[in-house]
Protein backbone atom coordinates (compact mmCIF):
# COMPACT_ATOMS: atom_id res chain seq x y z
CA UNK A 1 0.00 0.00 0.00
CA UNK A 2 1.54 3.15 -0.79
CA UNK A 3 2.07 6.18 1.74
CA UNK A 4 -0.92 8.09 0.28
CA UNK A 5 -3.24 5.49 0.28
CA UNK A 6 -2.36 4.75 3.80
CA UNK A 7 -3.11 7.95 4.58
CA UNK A 8 -6.61 8.48 2.83
CA UNK A 9 -7.27 5.09 4.65
CA UNK A 10 -6.25 6.63 8.17
CA UNK A 11 -8.47 10.12 7.07
CA UNK A 12 -11.37 7.98 6.77
CA UNK A 13 -11.69 6.46 9.18
CA UNK A 14 -10.99 9.25 11.80
CA UNK A 15 -13.89 10.83 10.03
CA UNK A 16 -15.97 7.61 10.56
CA UNK A 17 -15.17 6.64 13.76
CA UNK A 18 -17.75 9.36 15.55
CA UNK A 19 -20.34 8.60 13.43
CA UNK A 20 -19.84 4.42 14.14
CA UNK A 21 -20.23 5.70 17.60
CA UNK A 22 -23.51 7.14 16.92
CA UNK A 23 -24.88 4.71 14.57
CA UNK A 24 -23.64 1.71 17.15
CA UNK A 25 -26.71 -0.23 18.68
CA UNK A 26 -29.27 1.70 16.68
CA UNK A 27 -31.54 0.59 13.91
CA UNK A 28 -31.44 1.98 10.37
CA UNK A 29 -34.21 0.91 7.73
CA UNK A 30 -32.73 1.03 4.08
CA UNK A 31 -35.14 1.44 1.21
CA UNK A 32 -33.62 -0.57 -1.62
CA UNK A 33 -34.62 0.09 -5.17
CA UNK A 34 -33.63 1.38 -8.28
CA UNK A 35 -30.45 0.78 -10.37
CA UNK A 36 -29.17 -0.57 -7.51
CA UNK A 37 -31.49 -3.35 -7.67
CA UNK A 38 -30.54 -4.36 -11.23
CA UNK A 39 -27.14 -3.78 -11.67
CA UNK A 40 -25.37 -6.90 -10.43
CA UNK A 41 -22.23 -4.92 -9.67
CA UNK A 42 -24.26 -2.42 -7.48
CA UNK A 43 -26.08 -5.28 -5.81
CA UNK A 44 -23.35 -6.53 -4.77
CA UNK A 45 -21.71 -3.65 -3.09
CA UNK A 46 -24.98 -3.30 -1.26
CA UNK A 47 -25.27 -6.28 0.41
CA UNK A 48 -21.41 -5.82 1.58
CA UNK A 49 -22.06 -2.62 2.98
CA UNK A 50 -25.14 -3.92 4.87
CA UNK A 51 -22.78 -6.74 6.22
CA UNK A 52 -20.32 -4.47 7.23
CA UNK A 53 -23.22 -2.30 9.50
CA UNK A 54 -24.11 -5.89 10.75
CA UNK A 55 -20.50 -6.69 12.02
CA UNK A 56 -19.40 -3.20 13.51
CA UNK A 57 -22.84 -3.59 15.80
CA UNK A 58 -25.70 -1.68 13.47
CA UNK A 59 -29.16 -2.60 13.22
CA UNK A 60 -30.37 -3.05 10.00
CA UNK A 61 -33.46 -3.66 8.42
CA UNK A 62 -33.74 -4.11 4.56
CA UNK A 63 -37.04 -2.90 2.98
CA UNK A 64 -37.16 -4.24 -1.26
CA UNK A 65 -39.53 -3.74 -3.82
CA UNK A 66 -39.30 -5.26 -7.28
CA UNK A 67 -40.73 -3.71 -10.16
CA UNK A 68 -38.59 -4.74 -12.75
CA UNK A 69 -38.87 -8.64 -11.52
CA UNK A 70 -42.86 -7.95 -11.03
CA UNK A 71 -43.44 -6.58 -14.84
CA UNK A 72 -41.05 -9.31 -15.92
CA UNK A 73 -43.47 -12.01 -14.32
CA UNK A 74 -46.61 -9.87 -15.84
CA UNK A 75 -44.90 -10.44 -19.14
CA UNK A 76 -44.66 -14.14 -18.83
CA UNK A 77 -48.43 -14.65 -18.43
CA UNK A 78 -49.23 -11.80 -21.77
CA UNK A 79 -50.03 -8.90 -18.96
CA UNK A 80 -48.73 -5.05 -19.43
CA UNK A 81 -47.93 -3.73 -15.96
CA UNK A 82 -51.04 -0.29 -15.65
CA UNK A 83 -49.74 2.48 -13.22
CA UNK A 84 -52.24 5.25 -11.64
CA UNK A 85 -50.26 7.89 -10.09
CA UNK A 86 -47.42 6.09 -9.96
CA UNK A 87 -49.19 2.91 -8.30
CA UNK A 88 -49.73 -0.26 -9.74
CA UNK A 89 -52.73 -1.36 -10.64
CA UNK A 90 -52.95 -4.61 -9.01
CA UNK A 91 -55.98 -7.38 -9.57
CA UNK A 92 -56.15 -10.84 -8.40
CA UNK A 93 -53.95 -12.26 -10.88
CA UNK A 94 -51.68 -9.20 -10.99
CA UNK A 95 -51.69 -10.10 -6.96
CA UNK A 96 -50.68 -13.79 -7.47
CA UNK A 97 -47.42 -12.61 -9.74
CA UNK A 98 -46.53 -9.79 -7.12
CA UNK A 99 -46.25 -12.40 -3.69
CA UNK A 100 -44.24 -14.77 -6.61
CA UNK A 101 -41.88 -12.19 -7.59
CA UNK A 102 -41.57 -9.77 -4.45
CA UNK A 103 -42.09 -12.82 -1.22
CA UNK A 104 -40.55 -15.26 -3.43
CA UNK A 105 -37.81 -14.68 -6.22
CA UNK A 106 -36.57 -10.98 -5.16
CA UNK A 107 -36.42 -11.64 -1.54
CA UNK A 108 -34.68 -14.84 -1.52
CA UNK A 109 -32.22 -13.92 -3.60
CA UNK A 110 -31.08 -10.53 -1.30
CA UNK A 111 -31.27 -12.93 1.55
CA UNK A 112 -28.78 -15.74 -0.50
CA UNK A 113 -26.41 -12.51 -1.12
CA UNK A 114 -26.22 -11.67 3.06
CA UNK A 115 -24.59 -14.60 3.50
CA UNK A 116 -26.49 -16.04 6.26
CA UNK A 117 -27.03 -12.82 7.95
CA UNK A 118 -30.19 -12.37 6.48
CA UNK A 119 -33.42 -13.25 6.94
CA UNK A 120 -36.64 -13.31 4.50
CA UNK A 121 -39.56 -11.71 5.63
CA UNK A 122 -42.58 -10.29 4.20
CA UNK A 123 -45.60 -7.84 5.65
CA UNK A 124 -47.39 -10.78 6.21
CA UNK A 125 -45.57 -12.83 8.38
CA UNK A 126 -46.68 -12.54 12.05
CA UNK A 127 -49.03 -10.10 10.98
CA UNK A 128 -46.16 -7.54 10.69
CA UNK A 129 -47.88 -5.11 8.09
CA UNK A 130 -51.78 -4.70 8.91
CA UNK A 131 -53.65 -3.01 6.25
CA UNK A 132 -56.47 -2.00 4.52
CA UNK A 133 -57.56 -1.39 0.15
CA UNK A 134 -56.42 2.07 -0.78
CA UNK A 135 -59.67 4.62 -1.77
CA UNK A 136 -59.67 7.56 -3.67
CA UNK A 137 -59.99 8.73 -7.05
CA UNK A 138 -58.75 5.59 -8.21
CA UNK A 139 -59.40 1.82 -7.92
CA UNK A 140 -56.27 0.49 -7.51
CA UNK A 141 -57.44 -3.14 -6.95
CA UNK A 142 -55.12 -4.93 -4.20
CA UNK A 143 -53.34 -1.80 -3.41
CA UNK A 144 -53.17 -1.81 0.30
CA UNK A 145 -52.83 1.39 2.89
CA UNK A 146 -50.75 0.08 6.58
CA UNK A 147 -53.14 0.54 9.41
CA UNK A 148 -50.51 -1.10 12.00
CA UNK A 149 -46.99 -2.21 11.84
CA UNK A 150 -46.41 -5.01 14.56
CA UNK A 151 -42.26 -4.97 14.96
CA UNK A 152 -41.85 -7.93 17.08
CA UNK A 153 -40.78 -10.49 14.32
CA UNK A 154 -38.53 -7.34 13.07
CA UNK A 155 -37.11 -6.83 16.40
CA UNK A 156 -36.65 -10.55 17.33
CA UNK A 157 -34.60 -11.06 13.79
CA UNK A 158 -32.55 -8.04 14.40
CA UNK A 159 -31.97 -9.09 18.06
CA UNK A 160 -30.91 -12.39 16.90
CA UNK A 161 -27.87 -10.70 14.92
CA UNK A 162 -29.64 -11.24 11.60
CA UNK A 163 -30.94 -8.58 9.01
CA UNK A 164 -34.30 -8.85 8.26
CA UNK A 165 -35.17 -8.37 4.52
CA UNK A 166 -38.84 -7.35 4.45
CA UNK A 167 -40.99 -7.46 0.92
CA UNK A 168 -43.35 -4.71 0.71
CA UNK A 169 -46.73 -7.11 0.76
CA UNK A 170 -49.61 -7.25 3.57
CA UNK A 171 -52.89 -8.50 4.96
CA UNK A 172 -55.99 -6.91 5.96
CA UNK A 173 -57.62 -8.55 9.08
CA UNK A 174 -58.96 -10.82 7.38
CA UNK A 175 -56.17 -12.30 5.28
CA UNK A 176 -56.56 -10.69 2.11
CA UNK A 177 -52.91 -9.75 0.90
CA UNK A 178 -52.31 -6.27 -0.32
CA UNK A 179 -49.21 -4.83 -2.45
CA UNK A 180 -48.07 -1.82 -0.68
CA UNK A 181 -46.10 0.69 -1.88
CA UNK A 182 -41.91 0.23 -0.69
CA UNK A 183 -40.57 4.18 -0.08
CA UNK A 184 -44.02 3.79 2.42
CA UNK A 185 -43.74 1.04 4.49
CA UNK A 186 -39.94 1.43 4.89
CA UNK A 187 -41.11 5.16 6.21
CA UNK A 188 -43.90 3.45 8.78
CA UNK A 189 -41.89 0.90 9.68
CA UNK A 190 -38.69 3.22 10.67
CA UNK A 191 -41.47 4.63 12.51
CA UNK A 192 -42.83 1.63 14.72
CA UNK A 193 -38.94 0.60 15.30
CA UNK A 194 -37.55 4.36 16.45
CA UNK A 195 -35.12 4.39 14.22
CA UNK A 196 -32.02 6.46 13.68
CA UNK A 197 -32.12 6.72 10.06
CA UNK A 198 -34.05 6.37 7.13
CA UNK A 199 -32.06 5.72 3.71
CA UNK A 200 -33.98 5.79 0.95
CA UNK A 201 -31.87 4.58 -2.37
CA UNK A 202 -33.27 6.69 -5.57
CA UNK A 203 -31.61 6.84 -9.30
CA UNK A 204 -30.69 10.19 -8.85
CA UNK A 205 -28.53 12.18 -6.62
CA UNK A 206 -30.93 12.93 -4.52
CA UNK A 207 -33.21 16.10 -4.14
CA UNK A 208 -32.05 18.62 -6.89
CA UNK A 209 -33.07 22.75 -7.02
CA UNK A 210 -32.87 21.69 -11.07
CA UNK A 211 -34.22 18.85 -11.62
CA UNK A 212 -32.01 18.71 -14.98
CA UNK A 213 -28.61 19.58 -13.21
CA UNK A 214 -26.86 17.16 -10.98
CA UNK A 215 -24.60 20.32 -9.87
CA UNK A 216 -27.30 21.82 -7.50
CA UNK A 217 -27.83 18.88 -5.35
CA UNK A 218 -29.24 20.22 -1.72
CA UNK A 219 -27.45 18.57 0.84
CA UNK A 220 -29.69 19.15 3.52
CA UNK A 221 -33.46 19.90 3.92
CA UNK A 222 -35.45 20.96 6.77
CA UNK A 223 -38.99 18.89 6.73
CA UNK A 224 -40.80 22.28 7.35
CA UNK A 225 -39.09 23.69 4.10
CA UNK A 226 -40.95 20.86 2.10
CA UNK A 227 -44.20 22.05 1.58
CA UNK A 228 -42.64 25.55 0.28
CA UNK A 229 -40.38 23.58 -2.15
CA UNK A 230 -43.16 21.52 -3.38
CA UNK A 231 -45.15 25.05 -4.39
CA UNK A 232 -41.66 25.99 -5.86
CA UNK A 233 -41.97 22.63 -8.62
CA UNK A 234 -38.46 21.89 -7.06
CA UNK A 235 -39.85 18.25 -5.29
CA UNK A 236 -42.18 17.49 -7.98
CA UNK A 237 -43.23 13.96 -9.99
CA UNK A 238 -41.65 10.82 -8.20
CA UNK A 239 -39.96 12.51 -6.13
CA UNK A 240 -43.06 13.38 -4.19
CA UNK A 241 -43.40 10.39 -2.82
CA UNK A 242 -40.10 9.45 -1.78
CA UNK A 243 -39.70 13.36 0.15
CA UNK A 244 -43.17 12.60 1.69
CA UNK A 245 -42.17 9.33 3.11
CA UNK A 246 -39.10 10.94 4.12
CA UNK A 247 -40.73 13.38 5.81
CA UNK A 248 -43.23 11.47 7.88
CA UNK A 249 -40.31 9.36 9.38
CA UNK A 250 -39.19 12.48 10.54
CA UNK A 251 -42.18 13.84 12.04
CA UNK A 252 -43.02 10.43 13.25
CA UNK A 253 -39.74 10.17 15.43
CA UNK A 254 -36.90 8.94 13.15
CA UNK A 255 -33.88 10.63 13.91
CA UNK A 256 -33.42 11.56 10.00
CA UNK A 257 -34.05 10.50 6.86
CA UNK A 258 -31.54 10.70 3.48
CA UNK A 259 -32.61 10.31 -0.45
CA UNK A 260 -29.10 8.82 -1.60
CA UNK A 261 -27.98 8.08 -4.82
CA UNK A 262 -28.06 4.13 -5.22
CA UNK A 263 -25.74 4.60 -9.24
CA UNK A 264 -22.40 5.29 -6.56
CA UNK A 265 -21.29 2.08 -5.17
CA UNK A 266 -20.75 1.82 -1.27
CA UNK A 267 -23.16 5.19 -1.00
CA UNK A 268 -24.67 3.94 2.04
CA UNK A 269 -21.36 3.42 3.13
CA UNK A 270 -20.53 7.23 2.37
CA UNK A 271 -24.10 8.38 3.69
CA UNK A 272 -23.46 7.05 7.07
CA UNK A 273 -19.81 7.89 7.63
CA UNK A 274 -18.71 10.71 6.05
CA UNK A 275 -19.20 14.45 6.77
CA UNK A 276 -20.65 14.85 3.48
CA UNK A 277 -22.90 12.13 2.80
CA UNK A 278 -24.35 10.83 -0.49
CA UNK A 279 -27.47 12.62 -1.14
CA UNK A 280 -29.90 15.01 0.25
CA UNK A 281 -30.52 14.62 4.42
CA UNK A 282 -33.73 15.53 5.54
CA UNK A 283 -33.99 16.82 9.56
CA UNK A 284 -36.35 18.93 11.70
Amino acid sequence: MHQSQIHALARAMGEAAPYIKKYQNRTIVVKYGGNAMINEELKQAVMQDLLLLNQIGIRVVLVHGGGPEIAQGLKLIGKESVFIDGLRVTDRETMDVVQQMLAGKVNKSLVALLKGRGIGLCGIDGGMLLCEKRTGAADWGFVGDIVRVDTHLIEFSLDSGFIPVIATIGADEHGTPYNINADTAAGQIAVALNAAKLVSMTDTAGLLRDRHDENTLMERVSVNDIAALTEQGIIAGGMIPKVECCADAVRGGVDEAAIIDGRVAHSILLEMFSHKGSGTLFCR
